[in-house]
């Protein structure tokens, strides 16, 4: 129970699904305090919007979850209603978590749109890890860091061989001491009017205080 892994719930997109918003929350393993961040990633510059992400905590323990998420919430409203976020949820295409035993870590395979029955062809998401020299923040516990590089091996049910995102050498230090990546999800969204996104969700995997810490990310990919 000392290791802090984030839940999360995915909000949705603009209506051109140029922004996607969604939060994390739980109780840091250190601090053993609630918080809540909720995230509004512009989808086409792969990049925060200004001013976010919108982040809360409270300050006793005797605060809950519910406090943390709420005050987020009241935060990020205006974001949410001028981009009609809360009206296009999205659908979660997939979505494999850290506790689902024998599912692979490093790749998904699922289909765009939930029907009964199945139609499209499948879509297979895989995420590399390599290591990167470690940052002085980090040296007096790890030597090197992990980063990601992220593909499409399968689109639209052909073989591929697509980069959706590599990391540099730098790593942000919002993803603390990084020693691991998994792949966790996938939210998919057909604007009326544009092409599909399908958001990738990455677990981040970092020291914590006692056991790893997990933390998402959304990184956007473009069909």
């Amino acid at each position: 129970m000392a290791a802090d892994f984030s839940s999360f719930q995915s909000l949705g997109f603009s209506k051109d699904g140029g922004i996607y918003a969604f939060e994390e929350f739980g109780i840091n393993d250190g601090s053993g305090l609630a918080y809540s961040t909720i995230f509004f990633i512009d989808t086409v510059k792969d990049s925060f919007l200004p001013g976010t992400p919108i982040r809360t905590g409270v300050e006793r323990d005797t605060e809950s979850i519910a406090t943390a998420r709420r005050e987020a919430m009241e935060k990020a409203t205006p974001l949410l209603s001028e981009h009609g976020i809360l009206d296009r949820p999205g659908e979660l295409a997939a979505f494999s978590p850290i506790t689902e035993i024998g599912a692979p870590k490093d790749e998904l395979r699922y289909l765009e749109h939930p029907a009964d029955p199945a139609f499209g062809k499948p879509y297979t998401l895989k995420i590399e890890e390599f290591t990167v020299a470690s940052p002085q923040r980090c040296r007096d516990f790890i030597n090197t860091l992990k980063a990601f590089r992220l593909t499409f091996s399968e689109k639209n049910g052909e073989p591929a061989d697509e980069i959706v995102h590599a990391d540099g050498t730098d790593i942000p230090e919002s993803r603390r001491c990084t020693v691991g990546y998994r792949i966790g999800g996938v939210v998919t969204y057909s604007p009326l009017a544009g092409a599909p996104i399908h958001m990738a969700l990455v677990n981040v995997l970092s020291l914590g205080f006692e056991g790893h810490n997990g933390r998402w990310i959304a990184v956007p990919a473009h069909p």
